[in-house]
Formats: structure tokens, sequence, C-alpha cells
């Protein structure tokens, strides 16, 4: 299989941000290890699939790779330089102020290398400076129940290589936002520390709450009766149901509050609201009696709510 990203996903370099997304989501159902269970080559396609999305979805890291920053796994390229790059560089330890040039013969050049701070080691007295470096940060992507990016949770993602690593979801995140594990990314280049895993979330659509900024919106159905004569109904709320006093003479699409009834992040002091919009819903069923009701009140109790409103 290619290890090129486009080609994994069946894309040109071309290709949008939906493009890239539905591409991935379609590979991803038809060969998802835990629908085929027995297949390697399912599992293996799916792998190289999270892999090519992972690098491609995050218009960074994409334009990183287009520019050949970074490898299919996205690892750093190593950069180019040449012999007189580093020979002429002001940190290479052996320039002497002279650039590269020597005159001298080998035992000289012996002599010359040995005086150099730090190269010296064993009975010696110095120490050897090998390559270090931190490991290469990895970027993953991960959808995550309403719920748990309101109150926090923890879940487990699978790794294009095949490993797992558990994501601690902190309370309140939002849609987009990434969050960085210390240390879970590649592993460091001698005695360099790993890189971290940046897992941006995409949070799942709740049937019932829908959110913004900390504030928690619901629609509310409520009856002709419950709108006219008011009283106290039950409303959801993200800590479970409460009652909610309907005041008389209700309109559909007005606003009631919950004070903070609504999403409080980690390290806030304060909770969001919940907003709670008001739906009136007729009966499935208008019999005989509410027909003659209405006709008899709409006679009686003219008015036009939508006087004013035409120019």
């Amino acid at each position: 299989m290619s290890g090129d990203p486009y080609e994994i996903l069946g894309l040109a370099k071309t290709a949008s941000a939906d493009e890239i997304k539905s591409a991935y989501r379609k590979l991803a159902r038809s060969c998802h290890p835990d629908l085929n269970p027995d297949d390697k080559a399912a599992e293996a396609r799916f792998k190289a699939a999270s892999q090519a999305y992972e690098l491609l979805k995050d218009p960074e890291t994409r334009a990183r790779f287009d520019r050949g920053d970074i490898d299919a796994t996205g690892a750093e390229r190593p950069e180019r330089q040449y012999y007189r790059d580093y020979a002429e560089a002001s940190q290479n330890p052996y320039q002497s102020g002279r650039g590269f040039e020597w005159f001298g013969d080998a035992s000289d050049l012996f002599a010359e290398f040995m005086r150099q701070p730090g190269q010296r080691q064993g009975t010696h007295g110095g120490r050897h400076r090998g390559f270090h470096a931190p490991g290469p940060d990895r970027r993953y992507a991960l959808e995550v129940m309403f719920m748990d990016a309101v109150k926090g949770g923890t879940t487990r993602i699978t790794l294009p290589d095949g490993g797992t690593l558990d994501v601690k979801i902190p309370q309140g995140v939002q849609d987009g936002q990434t969050i960085r594990l210390r240390g879970k990314g590649g592993p460091g280049m001698g005695d360099g520390p790993p890189g971290d895993a940046l897992v941006t979330l995409t949070v799942k659509a709740h049937p019932v709450f829908r959110r913004e900024g900390n504030d928690i919106i619901i629609t509310l159905p409520i009856t002709f009766d419950e709108a006219i004569l008011g009283g106290k109904v039950e409303a959801p709320t993200i800590d479970g149901p409460v009652k909610l006093t309907i005041p008389k003479g209700a309109s559909g699409g007005q606003i009631l509050r919950l004070r903070g009834r609504g999403v409080k992040p980690a390290g806030q002091a304060n909770a969001g609201d919940q907003r709670v919009e008001l739906r009136i819903v007729a009966p499935e069923k208008i019999d005989s009696e509410l027909t003659t009701f209405m006709q008899s009140w709409r006679k009686s109790h003219p008015y036009n709510p939508r006087e004013g409103l035409m120019p």
C-alpha cells in the first residue's frame, strides 16, 4: 500500500477539507476492525486511512507535508545541509575563526581536534556529546459524546499503529478544541524527551441540548393550556430534570433562563446558564369540543398578533 496519504484516501492533492473528511469516513466505515475482526487486510487499510487523515485534516500539518517538511508519518524530515553550510556555520566547533581551511599536516589536525571542548572522553576526562532532540508531536482526531465534553470523562482511541491511548476529556471542552497529552507523541532521539500527542476533539450533537459558549439551549414543547394558564412543568438540564415555571400567557419562541444550569469548564468559577425556548404544540387530534370552543372564543375575543408587521 502506498505511503502517500492522498493516494491512501483516493484523493488528489487539491482535495478540499470536506472531501478529505468524507473519503476518510467512507474508508473507516468499510474497513473498521470492529466490523472486520478477522480481516487483517481491512485492519491495515483502517490504520493507513487513519494515519493519512490525521496528517491531512489539520491545514497546518497538511501544508508542512506538501512542502516536504514532514513525511507521511508526521515525522520531521532532516534539513538538507551541504558540507560548506556546516563548515562555515558559526556554531561549528572546528571552524576556529578560519573557516574550514587547513594547511598543516595530519598530526596538527588531530591535535586541533583534541583541543576542542567537550569532544574528549574516557581517560582524557571529557564527555561525549551525542545528538539529542525531542520527539515529534503526533496529531489525532477524536469524536466525543456531548455529555463527556460537558462533564468530562475518559475515552480510549486506537492509534494508526494498532496501539491505544487513553485520553482524559477535561470538563467543559468545546468542539474543535485541541488538548495536549505530554509525552505521548513520537520517541525522542538520543536522550531527547518524547513529543506530545495533540488530540483535536469533535463533539457529537445531542438530541436535546445545544451549546453556545457556556450556555445550554433547549427547545421545550408546551401545550395550549400550559401557555394560556401557566404552571410548573419538568424541563431537562445537563444535571437532570428540574421544575420550570411557565408564566401565564406564554408565547411560542419565548426564552426562559435557568441561572447556573449551563456548562462549567474546568478552572472557571461560574457555570453558564440554560436557555429554554418555548414551543407551543397543538394536540395531535382536534376534536369537536375544542373546535367549537375556539370558534366561539375567536368571535368574542378577536385580536391580531401580526398588527404592524406588514408595511
